[in-house]
């Protein structure tokens, strides 16, 4: 009688149990979303999906495995936005993402876009890991922006010391494409080779629309220069070099990490950039290291397509971005930036901490030709 009741018993505190434990809601998650400004349609596309396709991997693997913050694990969301490479556009994206209460961006890809978005993702209190590199963008004085690639100094001068030191050219040209990157590496190019005993024998523009520079490689020509150094993208230098082999400019072809990509080989030709275009790039060598080919293969199932120059900095950024709010125990972005700016992060393209302006504070720059249409390492500084 008694042992039958003590089981009675026994079999009701379990029942309260399991109910308490049905009832009981699952345990509270945070939702952050992380914003991406990049050029997702029109002429720089591929560089815009490729800067898509890292950050959407990076938050696929941080959902897989959630983090713990302030005991409450974390979901992201990537939340999109196409700013065309477009400075209007870009500000109007800024506006948009951070009304929607996005406080942690990666991107803008565009310097040009950057400067101005920047002030708004500033004014509202957001972070900011973006990959543009005109200096004038850490002088702003944004303590939550920090630039998670090489500066156009770093670009444009080590292209212009290998020109000199390596290619032992003399007499070399510039193109820009008047945007506020084209401009700024160009001149960082400009003001290195100067340095470095390299006579400039002409300086022309166009525009990162153009399809056509025969007038400006034309007027070139005439100066007799080894090379060109093209301020801009890849859009634009796969045409050009397809239009310097047409009008005979037996020049080569230097620029900076824009053009260090399959596109540029895609749109002049394989045979036309063989051994004949030279760039640079921020961050290690990618197929060097376990951690970068086993990025490449994790995009390459994802995407069906090899990375181009920027995929890899955006997933860092997303990766750095939650490693941040897990030192700072906060998704608070006050925190966030504070546990960036003070501590370091080992991404897959290199280690990311940062000066007081938010540059970082060692960004090696590799210089690469081309070799059967794809960019091939060729020394690092």
């Amino acid at each position: 009688m008694f042992a039958c009741a003590k089981k009675n018993v026994w079999g009701t505190v379990a029942s309260l149990a399991l109910a308490a434990m049905a009832s009981a809601p699952a345990l509270a998650q945070t939702t952050v979303k992380i914003g991406l400004s990049s050029p997702l349609s029109g002429a720089q596309t591929a560089h815009g999906q490729d800067n898509l396709a890292g950050a959407k991997l990076a938050v696929q693997e941080l959902n897989a495995k959630p983090i713990q913050v302030g005991g409450k694990p974390v979901r992201f969301e990537l939340v999109a936005e196409d700013d065309q490479a477009d400075p209007r556009q870009g500000v109007q994206v800024a506006q948009k993402l951070v009304d929607s209460g996005v406080r942690f961006v990666v991107g803008p890809y565009n310097s040009g876009v950057t400067m101005p978005a920047s002030r708004v993702y500033n004014d509202a209190g957001a972070i900011v890991a973006t990959v543009a590199s005109n200096p004038k963008i850490t002088e702003q004085g944004f303590a939550r922006l920090f630039r998670v690639g090489p500066s156009d100094t770093q670009l444009g001068a080590n292209i212009a010391t290998y020109a000199a030191k390596e290619l032992k050219l003399k007499r070399v040209a510039i193109i820009d494409d008047r945007t506020a990157y084209g401009v700024g590496v160009a001149d960082e190019f400009a003001r290195e080779a100067k340095a470095q005993g390299l006579t400039i024998v002409g300086r022309e523009y166009t525009s990162d629309k153009a399809i056509d520079f025969t007038a400006a490689l034309t007027t070139l020509k005439a100066q007799n220069p080894e090379a060109i150094f093209f301020g801009g993208y890849a859009p634009q230098a796969g045409p050009m070099v397809r239009q310097m082999k047409s009008l005979g400019l037996n020049a080569k072809l230097l620029g900076g990490d824009t053009i260090c990509s399959t596109e540029t080989a895609k749109l002049a030709g394989n045979e036309l950039v063989e051994n004949n275009v030279w760039c640079t790039q921020g961050g290690a060598l990618l197929d060097k290291a376990t951690e970068g080919k086993a990025f490449i293969e994790k995009y390459r199932a994802a995407n069906k397509r090899d990375p181009l120059t920027y995929a890899v900095s955006f997933y860092d950024a997303v990766h750095m971005i939650a490693q941040a709010m897990q030192k700072a125990n906060s998704t608070d972005p006050a925190k966030v930036a504070q546990a960036i700016s003070s501590g370091s992060y080992k991404g897959v393209a290199g280690t990311y901490a940062f000066d007081a302006k938010g540059n970082l504070k060692s960004s090696p720059v590799t210089v690469f030709t081309f070799r059967k249409g794809e960019p091939a390492p060729i020394a690092s500084f």
